[in-house]
């Protein structure tokens, strides 16, 4: 078999293969649907009142494409929130929310107004997933902010239009966390026991700006090893977000046109050597370089300008 074929078949593997969500490959091939058989419970409340006391055992079920792919044996209790039905998306006249169970598949078919210049992010980060159409269907929005990982897109795209967590606290009331302050590293974010995302709002005034896009991996289907968001508003701010080459969201605020050195001085101070994601996706040291790369591709588009 030629080296192209090989990867042509490497990459129709890889498609099949994600839409086997629930499912463990070992030697023997597939086997179907991971039983989660430590469970006793599961509840399902419809109100907050009706919240259980969190306990060690439990979790939030919500899309479950992650629960149900790998064993969980911590776990005795799931918390199905799906019977609290929230509205997936509400549009005010200040701000965007996105319900912390609704799909990547609503989030993809909102129609946005087309003041909204940023409206194609959202489809731009709905597609930078590592994940089928069916995947699509039944993984949250919330889900992938929860799972805090590096290369999570719906990361990338809330924190880049400024999208702020409602959380509700396990202890009672709520608290209110940027999402780039949400997420603190890799697999790691501001939740603690028993605490529950609930939302996240994207104000308008981020929707309306101009946005620039840029995503790469090392394979074709493979995971974002370096997702860079810009935008611009009006008065001719930039600001650059920068996700997936980063353990956790990174954002550089400019308070007009900057030019290619200033924006690189930028990037180095704000994201030390430290802060570049490791793992078969990619190494840190090529990361920085398409950060960097990336960062300026995105200056220049936005600020119709090339690099000297």
């Amino acid at each position: 078999m030629t080296a192209t074929r090989c990867a042509t078949s490497c990459c129709h593997l890889a498609l099949v293969l994600q839409d086997f969500p629930f499912s463990q490959i070992t030697g023997a091939g597939i086997i179907a649907a991971m039983d989660l058989n430590t469970i006793t419970a599961v509840s399902h409340p419809q109100t907050r009142s009706e919240l259980p006391i969190w306990t060690p055992g439990d979790a939030w079920l919500a899309g479950g494409t992650w629960l149900f792919s790998e064993p969980q044996t911590h776990l005795t209790r799931l918390v199905d929130l799906t019977d609290l039905k929230w509205p997936a998306l509400a549009i005010t006249s200040s701000h965007l929310g996105i319900a912390a169970t609704c799909t990547i598949s609503q989030l993809d078919a909102l129609a946005c107004p087309a003041e909204w210049l940023a409206a194609p992010l959202i489809g731009q980060c709905c597609r930078a997933f590592l994940a089928s159409f069916k995947i699509w269907k039944t993984a949250t929005v919330g889900g992938n902010l929860c799972m805090s990982l590096p290369a999570g897109p719906m990361i990338s795209l809330t924190s880049a239009l400024d999208g702020v967590c409602t959380i509700w606290k396990a202890s009672g009331g709520e608290q209110r966390i940027p999402v780039v302050e949400f997420v603190t590293g890799n697999q790691r974010n501001r939740l603690s026991a028993g605490d529950l995302l609930r939302q996240i709002d994207i104000p308008i005034a981020a929707l309306k700006r101009r946005s620039a896009f840029r995503q790469i991996s090392l394979a074709p289907v493979g995971r974002s090893a370096a997702l860079l968001i810009g935008s611009l508003d009006s008065n001719g701010a930039l600001k650059l977000t920068v996700t997936a080459s980063t353990v956790r969201p990174i954002q550089i605020s400019f308070p007009g046109p900057t030019d290619a050195s200033a924006l690189r001085a930028a990037i180095a101070e704000e994201i030390t050597d430290d802060l570049y994601h490791t793992d078969i996706h990619g190494k840190p040291l090529w990361r920085k370089h398409m950060t960097l790369r990336l960062a300026e591709e995105i200056r220049a588009e936005l600020l119709g300008s090339t690099s000297p």
